[in-house]
């Protein structure tokens, strides 16, 4: 076997072993049951559902979702939108919807402004179970039941992350993103279908349903009070008192539309997320997580260095492995991306035929929030500055 033979095989094996791994943690991307699939609940009365849309500055969003919240039926009890603060007609505008809404008020020291706005939305309810929805979030006709169907089933907390709708060019950069947020969950590989891990269980914040009783033992949301990832916050809440935590992908049940403002919104909210949600997963998700993404990132090298070499006419020595290893492994990784965002949003084909560019933006985002949450230990949403200084990773604030 020649050197350069050697090379390749070592490589494609690397390669190969960093794309399984992975896949195993996106084995089971389930979406919720169907609305009728309420096994063992047929004869229980159907519960009442009180719905709390947390909502800073959303006149924008609120109405699709408070549409798509009437049309749920007679199981929704009521609709409370708390009003954090908005800077524009967030409050006229959730009014108009049909829903009642409730100031927030200040945040008292040691809280977030959105686990604060959930708190005082969960404590201005009063059904039997509690569904809390970001604005940006819409409900296709029978999403309640189906989420009432995995409740029935499932007990504790259920989550859903929403299908990702991408609508302008610059949201196509969102793909690495999306497909992380879903790999280091470890919510989607077959175990987790099966049994609740042994580490705290990860959730997703668009969309969490659970009974007041069990938000009520796990402390809700003054578990969490001072968590930037409330969502991952809660879920590991959750897990504490031994109550399961079920997720889904949102399919095409649950949609959202995440950063519609440009490119400075979307910079600024994944700024907010990556970096945090990276400490707050499971050791054996984000060795995965990591090395699937080092494996793109060594793909994205060699092609484009091999197709340099093949323009420019040497410099051949620079690139360990074959330009036919490259070519193969590149189209590998864009098909099982192309898989993934298909699962996770209506993604463009470019976002994976072209996959470097995305990746490269993940890398940029991923290197601010590194800085600001690592060094300067706050970052920016909303208008507000929140601060990391005592922030502390799936535990309750004393």
């Amino acid at each position: 076997m020649t050197s350069a033979l050697l090379v390749d095989l070592v490589l494609g094996v690397l390669l190969l072993g960093a794309a399984v791994w992975a896949q195993r943690l996106l084995a089971d991307l389930r979406t919720l049951p169907g609305p009728d699939d309420r096994a063992g609940a047929a004869s229980l009365p159907v519960p009442t559902v009180s719905v709390v849309v947390p909502a800073r500055d959303e006149e924008q969003t609120l109405p699709a979702l408070l549409k798509s919240v009437a049309a749920q039926g007679s199981a929704v009890h009521e609709v409370v939108v708390v009003d954090d603060a908005s800077r524009d007609a967030t409050a006229a505008v959730a009014q108009a919807g049909g829903a009642r809404v409730v100031p927030a008020r200040t945040p008292p020291p040691g809280w977030t402004g959105k686990a604060w706005a959930c708190h005082v939305g969960v404590g201005a309810t009063t059904g039997d179970l509690l569904l809390l929805l970001d604005a940006d979030t819409v409900l296709e006709p029978g999403a309640l039941a189906g989420l009432l169907a995995a409740h029935a089933r499932h007990g504790g907390l259920v989550s859903v992350q929403p299908h990702h709708d991408v609508v302008r060019p610059y949201e196509q950069l969102s793909a690495y993103f999306n497909v992380v947020a879903l790999m280091a969950s470890a919510a989607f590989t077959r175990r987790a279908a099966r049994e609740q891990p042994t580490h705290a269980p990860m959730a997703f914040g668009p969309c969490l349903l659970t009974s007041r009783d069990d938000y009520e033992r796990a402390g809700g949301h003054e578990a969490v009070r001072g968590e930037i990832l409330d969502d991952a916050a809660l879920a590991a809440a959750y897990h504490r008192v031994g109550l399961p935590v079920w997720c889904a992908v949102g399919g095409a049940a649950v949609r959202m539309r995440s950063y519609p403002g440009g490119l400075g919104q979307l910079v600024a909210g994944w700024t907010k997320n990556i970096a945090s949600g990276a400490s707050d997963a499971a050791p054996a998700a984000t060795a995965a997580t990591v090395a699937w993404i080092s494996a793109h990132h060594a793909v994205a090298v060699g092609a484009l260095l091999s197709l340099l070499v093949a323009v420019v006419g040497r410099g051949s020595s620079v690139v360990a492995g074959s330009p036919a290893l490259w070519t193969v492994a590149y189209v590998a990784v864009a098909l099982q991306l192309r898989w993934v965002l298909g699962r996770a949003g209506s993604f463009r084909w470019w976002a994976w035929a072209l996959f470097p560019v995305p990746l490269l933006a993940f890398d940029l985002v991923f290197a601010r929030s590194l800085a600001l949450t690592a060094v300067r230990r706050s970052v920016s949403w909303r208008g507000r500055e929140v601060s990391l200084a005592d922030h502390r990773s799936g535990e309750g604030v004393a």
